[in-house]
């Protein structure tokens, strides 16, 4: 079979959502954010998003979500992505406006302003990409990360004696009225990518019709500050996240 074949649009298995532009991707090999990105890419193509949607990129790892996806963006202060999100939404109440947050932006930092954004119910989406740990910065220790978790800033592990528990913030976002969807996945197997596809899609769905915030907590995996391979970032995430912050949802009225 000639080479030109193999590669030609016909023959693939997958193609790249039109909507990511050709840029080489700055993430870690195994990281979930590339992932995340893609479907939501395709969410906003398969609900004819395109001219509508306006991303508010947050400080972190995904500080360049804005250079891999065709529509427009701001770029928010450190945490302040909810508040920027809520005063587009008011000024632009046609388009859909989302934000994309690590642990860091929105649970430490960006508390106060993800709280009360959701406790008035903005009409924005949150993508909430929670891996436990400040991957950009060095690997410290995070609102998020778990009990015992060795960080640079916990190396003999999280004492909750002196730094707290993990904070489930999703939990706490869902007891909230002006929340109407609050929901914990994660992109670690095809089956996983398909579920947080749906949810995207309904948070999505829900600030173009009005309902209030929408919050999608993924639990993802950075093997680069875990200091393991991917396969096996995937496999701890697993056995030590999920049971701390179960897949599901916490609120879908």
């Amino acid at each position: 079979m000639d080479a030109n074949n193999i590669i030609s649009p016909e023959n693939l298995v997958y193609a790249k959502p039109e909507l990511m532009n050709d840029n080489h991707m700055h993430y870690c090999p195994g990281c979930s954010h590339g992932v995340v990105h893609k479907v939501i890419a395709e969410v906003i193509m398969e609900m004819g998003l395109q001219e509508k949607t306006i991303g508010i990129a947050p400080v972190g790892c995904a500080v360049f979500a804005y250079k891999y996806l065709d529509i427009d963006w701001q770029e928010a202060a450190h945490g302040r992505a909810p508040a920027l999100a809520t005063a587009t939404k008011r000024l632009l109440p046609d388009k859909m406006v989302f934000t994309y947050q690590g642990d860091g932006d929105l649970a430490a930092i960006g508390t106060a302003e993800t709280i009360h954004a959701a406790n008035r119910g903005e009409n924005i989406a949150i993508i909430f990409i929670n891996n436990g740990i400040y991957g950009m910065t060095g690997g410290q220790m995070a609102p998020t990360t778990l009990k015992d978790m060795k960080t640079s800033t916990s190396p003999d592990g999280r004492n909750v004696k002196t730094m707290g528990n993990p904070l489930k913030i999703l939990d706490m976002l869902a007891l909230l009225d002006g929340v109407c969807l609050a929901t914990r996945t994660s992109v670690h197997t095809a089956a996983a990518v398909k579920k947080t596809r749906r949810m995207i899609r309904l948070a999505f769905g829900n600030a173009m019709a009005g309902k209030g915030t929408s919050i999608v907590e993924i639990v993802s995996t950075c093997n680069a500050g875990w200091k393991m391979t991917p396969e096996d970032a995937n496999d701890w995430m697993v056995e030590h996240m999920f049971p701390v912050y179960p897949m599901g949802d916490l609120k879908n009225v």
